[in-house]
């Protein structure tokens, strides 16, 4: 049996997709290879294209650590409640415009970045499973990045966050629902030291 990369959704076999914990080990070693041969390109950003897009690379080259939801999903750990010390937002469908009510989420989490200068945060841009993945891939940068400028409008630096897109690939809901997906719609702040 010859398995095939397909897309970042998994992988194939005589045409039928492979399960999931298969196309996740597939897509953490893809992920592992294109990390070590990339190089950071000035001033590039998250994007579905740039190093924060398709092959999972952070921003600044940071990429994703212990923590990150790759990580947690790959351990079965991955959950709406996992949120640390910072509280993930939401997005309408098919937007990446930060709400009114994310905007107050955001100044507390600005509150507590600032008082916890040693630390950097990466911005994990998150989708519900409607949409092509390469279209996932591009909101879901747009709404990591669309958090990391509403922060910098509250004083913290640049060079202190970073952006990286999941597209749809690390749901923490999988009901075909209008409240799972509004969960999935997300932007997640990972705390890296």
């Amino acid at each position: 049996m010859t398995l095939l990369p397909r897309g970042r959704g998994g992988l194939v076999d005589n045409g039928r997709r492979c399960g999931r914990l298969t196309a996740m080990v597939a897509a953490a070693m893809m992920l592992a290879m294109v990390a070590g041969c990339s190089s950071k390109q000035n001033g590039a950003g998250a994007g579905a294209g740039g190093p924060g897009g398709a092959g999972g690379i952070g921003e600044n080259g940071l990429g994703p650590n212990g923590s990150s939801s790759l990580n947690r999903f790959q351990k079965g750990t991955l959950d709406a409640n996992g949120q640390g010390p910072l509280s993930d937002i939401h997005f309408d469908y098919n937007d990446y415009s930060v709400r009114a009510q994310d905007g107050e989420i955001l100044k507390s989490n600005a509150d507590w970045i600032t008082k916890n200068s040693g630390t950097r945060v990466q911005i994990e841009g998150h989708c519900d499973d409607r949409g092509s993945e390469e279209y996932n891939i591009a909101l879901g940068a747009k709404r990591a990045q669309a958090a990391k400028d509403y922060l910098e409008t509250l004083g913290i630096a640049a060079d202190r966050m970073s952006t990286i897109s999941y597209g749809k690939e690390l749901p923490v809901c999988t009901e075909e629902t209008d409240e799972c997906w509004a969960q999935n719609r997300r932007d997640h702040f990972v705390v890296q030291q």
